[in-house]
């Protein structure tokens, strides 16, 4: 009996001691998966991945951060110009007919270019007094050449020869008035004088550009100095900007200008100032500035409307557009972007936002980042609902 009580005693000692080894080993299991559970909360990263053809579908653009000038410059509104001898007005220099027009608006032409022909008996009858004329000079320089022989050998009289010696000048100076006036309707006088009558004329481009306006039709009756054709040559466009009175003396030439016209707002062109106005516009009351655009985009056209404003000073600071930004609860972010493979990951960084210039912002990072970062410069808003509902991204 005491065997048996003795034999009890060491195996209810012996089950306490593995009771206390499994509750050991239990709380040390729920200690590391509490900690396996705290380390991944730690790691889990929110991300939105795009394939390549999201990306490229939804207009992604990537970029690293900029400066700009934020708070340095001074607002500036106009439009593009050319300058007076980039732009033409052709006419014709005699009433005509317009027989044939060979351009359209738009079209590109040559200096010298024919753009258009004219008839009229009138351009007939000149050819007809040009050879007449031709005829007329030949004449009296054989009456001149007879009467000077006379003159010389003492038979004819002074007063005859000198006669005759006027009219030849005249009959010449009739013939160069009359051959001036073939070149000025674009007639070569040597052709008409091998009696080739030239019954329709070219009308010529007088300088190379686009073709504004066409103001005439096929048959048309047109005066001289009547407008035909309006010529602009855009190679010398620039921004003509009107400065407040207030801000005159910020102004200097070689200022940076950058500004966005109407049809392409979202892109800034840059500009620089080659003149400033002396004398004031009454209404409203300002200054031409005139700035020469850096690297012309095409399909500046002169008449379009800018919006831009004027560098007076170099205060830079980074800056996104505000497409790149995003407001969660009290915070704003914006999204970094990395090439994983053939896909992009899209992180979420909190910035802190500050002033709105021209649809950029400026932004200060709460977190160190390398130079090279890249930032999403557009679709903020659309990314990040993308990760919030789970479509298109991840989390690790």
């Amino acid at each position: 009996m005491k065997y048996i009580n003795r034999y009890t005693k060491y195996s209810f000692l012996i089950l306490m001691i593995f009771s206390l080894l499994a509750c050991n080993n239990n709380n040390e299991k729920a200690e590391e998966t509490e900690t396996s559970k705290e380390k991944k909360e730690t790691e889990h990263v929110e991300e939105a991945m795009l394939t390549q053809n999201q990306f490229e579908s939804l207009g992604i653009k990537v970029d690293t951060l900029s400066k700009r000038n934020m708070s340095g410059f001074i607002s500036a509104n106009g439009q593009l110009e050319v300058p007076p001898q980039s732009e033409a007005t052709v006419t014709t220099v005699i009433g005509a007919n317009i027989a044939k027009i060979l351009v359209i608006e738009g079209d590109q032409v040559s200096k010298g270019e024919t753009i258009a022909y004219v008839t009229h008996p009138d351009i007939i009858e000149i050819q007809t007094q040009y050879l007449n004329a031709i005829s007329e000079m030949k004449l009296q320089e054989r009456e001149f050449s007879r009467q000077k022989h006379l003159y010389e050998e003492g038979v004819g009289s002074g007063e005859t020869f000198q006669r005759t010696e006027a009219a030849l000048e005249s009959s010449r100076s009739h013939v160069k008035g009359l051959r001036s006036k073939l070149q000025l309707l674009n007639l070569n006088p040597k052709t008409i004088e091998k009696g080739n009558i030239i019954q329709q004329i070219p009308i010529r481009a007088p300088l190379e550009g686009a073709i504004e306006k066409v103001n005439v039709q096929t048959g048309q009756f047109v005066a001289s100095q009547t407008s035909m054709f309006q010529i602009v040559n855009t190679d010398h466009v620039h921004a003509d900007l009107m400065v407040f009175e207030k801000d005159v003396a910020k102004i200097k030439v070689g200022q940076k200008v950058e500004f966005t016209v109407a049809s392409n707002p979202g892109e800034e062109i840059e500009a620089r100032i080659i003149s400033i106005s002396k004398t004031f516009e009454q209404n409203p009351k300002a200054v031409h500035v005139h700035a020469e655009i850096n690297d012309k985009p095409e399909n500046l056209i002169p008449g379009m409307y800018v919006k831009g404003r004027i560098n007076v000073e170099d205060v830079q600071s980074l800056a996104l557009p505000e497409d790149a930004i995003f407001r969660s609860g009290e915070s704003y972010y914006a999204f970094t972007a990395q090439e994983e493979g053939e896909d992009w990951s899209m992180r979420p960084v909190e910035i802190i936002k500050g002033e709105v210039v021209n649809g950029w912002v400026s932004v200060k990072l709460m977190e160190d980042l390398p130079k090279a970062t890249r930032f999403v410069q557009n679709n903020a808003y659309y990314l990040d609902a993308q990760m919030n509902k789970g479509e298109g991204g991840h989390s690790h």
